[in-house]
């Protein structure tokens, strides 16, 4: 395993290797106003939401790494302190790539990147029409991390309005992540598209006591054809089937033609455990822990 220790690495090395390390990572579609009232626009991906009560959001603009120089973004919060934080999805990815490239002072990247300005609410800076979401924010504070090259500054923004396009919500007025369809920062010049085959759901762990993959018999938890992730699913039940279940389920027609398609007479416990793979995969916790268990009654 390599391993850097920060002070013995080149910042710019080390600004790649966490960027690539730790991702993908939200954007930060910033709207600013300088002090001659010009809109600025540009993406950060140092950012998150951290509260929800009251809203804050956190984007980092870091000093260049190159030249120690900070960006127009920090300069004009300190100036305005008010932001429109817009998300980014795949519609406008190359858009809002094209809005990063560090025009001189008092250019206008909404002119530069083809995007439309629409005034905001309750802040003086743009919201940009094409973003699916878009958040309205006062700067409550900026706190420097420091006066080098790379430091990042935190930007702390209360969130005022939050603007949300109809058409990505789904029939319970919810956001859906197909429809939103947002995109995500890595390392270098990669991206990740939240949607599509991309997406999965891991169901939050139980409001009762999962077992834990240390309750998991030892040849199950030992096994060389389930995963992490499968010990973790099977791991996150509150019980194990009964023998009374397991018995019912082996009289089944469904257990009969799940044990001809994986040979379990043929091929044993292996073949018990890439049957349970299957029904793991189907999010079916229960069914694949009576195969598991089918052949110790």
């Amino acid at each position: 395993m390599l391993t850097l220790n920060p002070k013995d690495i080149a910042t710019g090395k080390l600004h790649a290797y966490l960027l690539s390390a730790v991702a993908p990572r939200p954007i930060a579609f910033a709207s600013t106003i300088n002090q001659d009232g010009t809109p600025n626009l540009s993406p950060f991906s140092f950012y998150n939401v951290f509260s929800s009560n009251p809203p804050i959001a956190i984007f980092s603009p870091a000093r260049r790494v190159r030249d120690n120089t900070t960006k127009h973004t920090l300069d004009n919060v300190k100036h305005t302190p008010q932001v429109v934080l817009n998300a980014v999805n795949y519609d406008i990815v190359q858009q809002m790539s094209l809005s990063s490239t560090e025009y001189p002072y008092g250019i206008n990247e909404f002119e530069k990147a083809g995007l439309t300005p629409v005034a905001s609410e309750l802040v003086k800076p743009f919201r940009v029409k094409e973003s699916p979401v878009q958040l309205e924010c006062k700067v409550n504070e900026v706190i420097a991390l420091g006066d080098q090259g790379g430091a990042g500054n935190l930007i702390v923004c209360e969130i005022l309005l939050v603007h949300i396009k109809e058409s990505i919500l789904d029939e319970l007025g919810r956001i859906d992540q197909h429809k939103i369809d947002l995109v995500g920062r890595l390392g270098g010049d990669w991206y990740s598209r939240n949607s599509g085959n991309a997406l999965f759901e891991v169901p939050k762990p139980l409001s009762a006591l999962g077992i834990g993959v240390d309750a998991i018999p030892a040849n199950i938890r030992n096994s060389n054809i389930l995963s992490g992730n499968d010990l973790g699913k099977l791991g996150n039940v509150e019980k194990m089937p009964s023998n009374i279940d397991i018995a019912t389920y082996n009289q089944s027609p469904e257990f009969i033609l799940v044990s001809q398609e994986f040979k379990f007479k043929q091929n044993g416990e292996s073949a018990r455990h890439e049957a349970a793979k299957y029904f793991l995969n189907k999010n079916d916790s229960n069914t694949a822990w009576k195969i598991l268990l089918s052949e110790i009654i």
